[in-house]
């Protein structure tokens, strides 16, 4: 028996489905977008939608789940939110006047790299689609945010360990990638970008790249701008690569991808993907929230493309000096004038998400609202500009020339959209009436037609009697009369019939037929026309794309600028002297993001003095949960915040230039690479030491706790030796190896500094405060007496330790802990905790402090810190 065939409609579908089979593919019908077989069985678990079948001309039917056209937007971002890519196929003729099937094709592609959908994109962060071009020791590295048509390329070479290839990634974060054979069979290239960096789709691109097919991409795209400037053949290609996988998923023309930002990694600090972590930049490590972050900290953001803006410079700290001078001097000026920076912040509060308005017009899914939103935006640009009429640093000045008013395209947006615009484009009522002659012309009739129906039924009921005659409308029959049963016998002969309901008739005549034509005609013609109408707006407005680009990135810069100089001021940071030194010298400096969730108690400022010659090691020695770990992590966000152009958190503070920042703090397993706490910890160290330079600033937090106590001293003590004659970098190493402050005097530019603690009895204080000499002990007992361990363990601890530290093993028990004094007793932590500081100040006075005159002290202290 022959097998039947599929039906017409179906045979269209595999068709299409055949060209897009790593898609999930929406098909239209009628009102909705239908997925059939492998599709419709994903997206039912995916989207949550029953599952249902379709006759298909065979024997089993196809199983079926679909959702409706007006709203796919929802489903289609949480499809693609989850890793998948989706079809769009779409109708390309009129059902109602196509013969035999319907044309449909796929008209965009939607994938995690290239979704514009507000829902899905974070406004705060860009959305990167990345290339990559792998070729032995050259890689051409290459991102593209398709919302912003920012497009950002460099190439990297003999990056032995690829510390620079990762991280640009984690910099960057992609959440699609595009690779090379050889990138994409480098298992370790795979595994970071799934786990570090969250990419939700891969593409192998298998196409045969080479000089030749990359320039036919590039100039298809810019033209010959950058005939002489993409010498490089691996980045050559990786920008071509993205290139041509925006044109096969996008389908149209990208205008607003205008340009290339070629650079090369010397330009900016370089962070690797465990500092961008361990340092909590733009998120926090536990929860990745932006809250906990130094980015939540400094983000005072109007603007979604402010804060974009200012998430990008945290991440790629600046080498050149007049760069940072002119941002330091713009956020200067703008911290001198508190009216000026509360009015620049409510002029900037209205305007939109320009970058990404512009990029929906470009790849054409921008709808009305989107431009009334634009011309809302556009009509604050004149209260900007000139509240930045009078700035005087260079950098403002520039931003201030580049804001180009767009007055003739707010005019044109403001006459053109009506007010209440749909978010549908194929519903009418787009265009406000007074733009165009022959949308009013239609609207009118329209109207004027309504009125004709409401004068019709009044006349009718008149003349025939029949009181509950009515005029009405539906899709299959259009305009009808409609009587009920019990007035039938009124109806005049004129009345032409049309249907027999239950309780009635229905019924048309000539007069009303008549009007049905031009009414109908009016609302079927003005759809049409008011959709061709405001493509032309958007035509328009995307013919202007290059003077509203360079606008959008003026007040993105502006509101950057803005933000950091509301924190500085807020938050009582200093202006940093940043220079081509090799020093880092911080006066009180405080974590910018600690001292901000401390609520009950005052945060201690320290100071920090590393160099070339003298410090060039800091060891820091001192008990657990004492601030270690803190005052390191402060010292490298400090010297970041100085070299993005930010104010900082510290009374005074020099900062030589940077190449990069390396942390080694914390402890985790990496089960998934087969790696446990310690290979982690001495990966992280290894790619430390062969990457760190002389301009380096490293942390090291806690060496060689991995292992065995002689193992972890020796690994420690190797790695400060070979610092201090090998690379000569600035390095703060804080260790429990008390060992290791005998190095202060055995190598030229260690010096030692401990955590200062007070302690009484078994009881101990951390003081927070960082002071010179190294610990005697670590306190590791109390400290974990502290943390509630039962007190039978801990009085058996201390037995031990007793019974180690003098290489005995007698059963002798050392004393219990002494009592403290009554009126000690009777006192909050805060107040004991006081009265330890004010011992501390005591000792550390040029001049001896009466106890009141150290209280006075505290309370200068503490008012001070309070004002900030």
């Amino acid at each position: 028996m022959a097998q039947k065939k599929f039906t017409p409609m179906m045979e269209q579908y595999f068709a299409v489905k055949e060209q897009y089979q790593d898609c999930i593919l929406m098909y239209r019908l009628g009102d909705f977008y239908e997925m059939f077989f492998d599709d419709a069985h994903t997206a039912s678990k995916v989207l949550g939608l029953t599952l249902t079948g379709r006759d298909c001309g065979q024997e089993e039917r196809a199983p079926m789940c679909g959702v409706p056209f007006h709203a796919a937007n929802q489903y289609i971002s949480k499809l693609v939110s989850k890793g998948y890519k989706v079809a769009i196929c779409e109708q390309m003729e009129d059902p109602a006047t196509a013969k035999g099937i319907v044309k449909r094709d796929v008209i965009r592609i939607i994938t995690p790299g290239t979704i514009v959908d507000d829902s899905v994109v974070d406004g705060e962060s860009s959305n990167y689609l990345c290339g990559i071009y792998m070729n032995k020791d050259r890689i051409g590295l290459s991102f593209v945010d398709v919302s912003t048509g920012q497009m950002d390329s460099t190439l990297i070479e003999h990056d032995v360990d690829y510390s620079l290839l990762f991280g640009e990634l984690a910099r960057y974060a992609p959440v699609e990638v595009t690779l090379n054979e050889e990138a994409f069979t480098y298992a370790p290239l795979m595994t970071f970008l799934n786990e570090r960096c969250n990419a939700l789709s891969f593409t192998y691109s298998n196409e045969a790249m080479d000089e030749k097919y990359a320039d036919s991409f590039i100039r298809e795209q810019f033209g010959n701008r950058y005939d002489n400037l993409l010498d490089d053949v691996e980045q050559k290609i990786s920008v071509a690569v993205l290139l041509s996988y925006l044109k096969e998923t996008q389908k149209v023309n990208l205008s607003h991808l205008e340009e290339i930002h070629m650079y090369h990694s010397s330009q900016y600090m370089t962070i690797d993907a465990a500092s961008l972590r361990n340092l909590e930049i733009v998120e926090t490590m536990r929860d990745k929230n932006k809250r906990g972050s130094l980015f939540g900290v400094l983000d005072k953001t109007e603007t979604s493309m402010g804060a974009r803006m200012l998430k990008k410079w945290m991440l790629t700290p600046l080498m050149n000096l007049a760069q940072i001078t002119d941002r330091l001097n713009a956020v200067e000026e703008l911290t001198r004038n508190m009216q000026l920076r509360e009015e620049l912040a409510f002029g900037l509060r209205n305007v939109h998400d320009i970058e990404r308005l512009m990029g929906k017009i470009a790849i054409q899914t921008a709808n009305a609202r989107d431009l009334l939103a634009l011309r809302d935006s556009f009509r604050c640009l004149p209260t900007v500009k000139s509240l930045m009429e009078h700035m005087q640093s260079p950098l403002l000045v520039r931003h201030y020339d580049s804001i180009d008013l767009l007055e003739d395209l707010t005019d044109l947006l403001a006459r053109a959209i009506d007010d209440e615009a749909p978010i549908s484009l194929r519903e009418g009522d787009i265009i406000k009436t007074g733009f165009h002659p022959e949308v009013d012309t239609l609207r009118k009739a329209k109207n004027e037609g309504t009125g004709w129906l409401a004068q019709v039924e009044a006349e009718e009921r008149e003349k025939t009697g029949i009181k509950n005659l009515k005029v009405s409308y539906n899709k299959v029959f259009g305009y009808y009369i409609e009587v009920s049963n019990s007035y039938k016998d009124k109806v005049p002969e004129t009345y032409i019939r049309k249907q027999t309901l239950t309780n009635g008739e229905r019924y048309i005549t000539p007069r009303l037929k008549e009007i049905e034509d031009v009414v109908l005609g009016a609302q079927e013609r003005i759809k049409t026309l008011e959709y061709q109408v405001f493509i032309e707006v958007r035509d328009r407005v995307n013919a202007e794309i290059e003077r509203i680009q360079r606008t959008a990135l003026a007040i993105a810069n502006i509101d950057a600028l803005l933000s950091l100089a509301t924190v500085a001021v807020k938050n009582h940071y200093t202006k940093p002297i940043v220079n081509i030194s090799e020093k880092i010298s911080i006066k009180d400096g405080r974590h910018p993001v600690v001292e901000q969730a401390l609520k009950q108690t005052l945060f201690v400022p320290n100071d920090a003095e590393l160099d070339e010659d003298n410090q060039m090691v800091t060891i820091i020695t001192g008990p657990n949960m004492a601030g270690k770990s803190t005052y390191m992590r402060q010292v490298a966000l400090i010297t970041l915040m100085a070299q993005m152009g930010s104010f900082v958190p510290a009374s005074a503070a020099e900062i030589g230039l940077v190449d990069r920042v390396f942390t080694r703090v914390g402890a985790s397993d990496d089960l998934a690479a087969g790696q446990s706490t310690f290979m982690v910890e001495m990966s992280e160290v290894a790619n430390i030491l062969k990457n760190a330079t002389g301009k380096s600033l490293v942390i090291l937090d806690e060496i060689g706790r991995g292992t065995s106590t002689y193992d972890g001293l020796s690994i420690a003590w190797a790695v400060v030796e070979y610092i201090t004659e090998k690379i000569k970098c600035k390095t703060l190493f804080a260790t429990h190896y008390h060992e290791l402050t005998k190095l202060e005097h055995k190598l030229d530019g260690v010096i030692n500094y401990r955590v200062a603690v007070k302690k009484r009895g078994d009881d101990i204080t951390f003081l927070r405060k960082i002071i010179r000499g190294g610990a005697d002990e670590s306190y590791g007992v109390e400290v974990a007496k502290l943390a509630g361990v039962p007190n039978a363990v801990i009085k058996k601890a201390k037995r031990i330790l007793t019974e180690v530290e003098n290489g005995q093993h007698s059963e002798n028990i050392i004393k219990d802990e002494l009592p403290l004094e009554q009126d000690d007793m009777q006192m909050g932590f805060n107040d004991f905790a006081g009265r330890e500081i004010i011992e501390e100040l005591k000792q550390m006075e040029v001049t001896a402090l009466t106890p009141i005159e150290a209280m006075n002290k505290l309370y200068e202290l503490q008012n001070k810190t309070k004002g900030m």
